[in-house]
């Protein structure tokens, strides 16, 4: 008889829906503000979506410097995080490190890999995207002549600018691209002097579209093409009501979907770690175009747009991915 009921009772809760599990997201970001209209803000709009679709709270640390990361995951290790967002490349070899002290910590890295059992490493086709707002550069730029700004010559940001290169010559093979960056550090991606110096000496090349790939730097930028009436685009959130009339388009890179998700699969059990690349195919890249920009883009380039990011997504158009050997 109790061996009945005990084999009722299993199956009754075998046969209960799975609960969602308890979990305390936390965020660290990027070194520079949290509110930057750009990546920061992305990493924050996503964590606030689950927060409203989940309840509950979100940590949050806002380091001055890369070298505060460790300590940063310790303070929100304190706070009880069960969940890590680090938004930034350059945690990457520190998260190696710190990843194995705490085993039970479910990390996810924006922007770059880290190679652990606890680590979930979120990556984007920057390449893709910036195709797409290479071909709108060129299609807006009746000289022929367009500028890329970045914040730093790496990999993660050459993608960028090759895929612009690439996007440009699709619509128009004698395009010239003016190509500089900003510095040699992380600092230069909260340098909108930097950023306005570069713009500025771009635009007296000839370059009448600059796209700007530099983080809080990109502010300069802006400035520079609105107050030399050239055209400029912007990157990883939609910046395009920063200076209307101004911003071409923004290269959208959706930090935010990568935070929400990874959020969202730890509460539904569903977490991996591993490597998750997001492009067109996953809208985690694409370009934005809403009520501000409207008035700078033609319905026919919209039409060219369209038909180039259907191609990538089938593999007709292959942009160079310059990580990739």
């Amino acid at each position: 008889m109790m061996r009945r009921l005990a084999v009722t009772l299993l199956a009754s809760v075998l046969a209960l829906p799975a609960t969602a599990a308890e979990i305390k997201p936390a965020v660290l970001y990027a070194v520079g503000q949290k509110f930057d209209k750009s990546f920061n803000e992305g990493a924050y709009e996503g964590a606030q979506r689950f927060k409203a679709a989940a309840g509950g709270d979100v940590l949050e640390f806002e380091p001055s410097s890369p070298a505060q990361f460790e300590q940063g995951v310790a303070a929100l290790v304190r706070r009880g995080a069960t969940d890590i967002v680090a938004v930034g490349f350059y945690y990457a070899t520190p998260l190696v490190q710190v990843a194995p002290k705490h085993p039970n910590i479910r990390f996810t890295l924006i922007d770059a890999e880290a190679d652990q059992p606890n680590v979930r490493s979120v990556v984007f086709k920057e390449h893709e995207g910036a195709f797409l707002a290479g071909m709108l550069a060129g299609l807006a730029a009746p000289s022929g002549r367009i500028g890329f700004v970045g914040a730093m010559d790496i990999p993660l940001i050459r993608k960028f600018a090759v895929g612009y290169e690439e996007g440009a010559k699709h619509v128009r093979p004698d395009v010239l691209v003016l190509t500089n960056f900003i510095g040699n550090t992380p600092a230069a991606f909260s340098d909108p002097s930097g950023g306005k110096e570069l713009a500025r000496s771009q635009i007296e090349r000839g370059a009448q579209v600059i796209f700007a790939g530099a983080g809080t730097s990109n502010f300069g930028v802006f400035q520079a093409a609105a107050e030399m009436q050239r055209l400029a685009i912007g990157v990883d959130s939609n910046q395009n009501g920063l200076h209307p009339g101004t911003i071409l388009t923004s290269q959208l890179k959706r930090v935010d979907l990568a935070v929400e998700r990874s959020f969202q699969a730890a509460r539904e059990r569903s977490w991996k770690p591993g490597r998750i690349e997001l492009g067109l195919a996953e809208d985690g890249v694409g370009l934005a175009f809403d009520a501000h920009n409207a008035p700078l883009v033609k319905t026919d380039w919209r039409r060219q747009i369209d038909a180039a990011r259907a191609d990538i997504i089938s593999g007709k158009i292959r942009v160079t991915d310059v990580t990739r050997k």
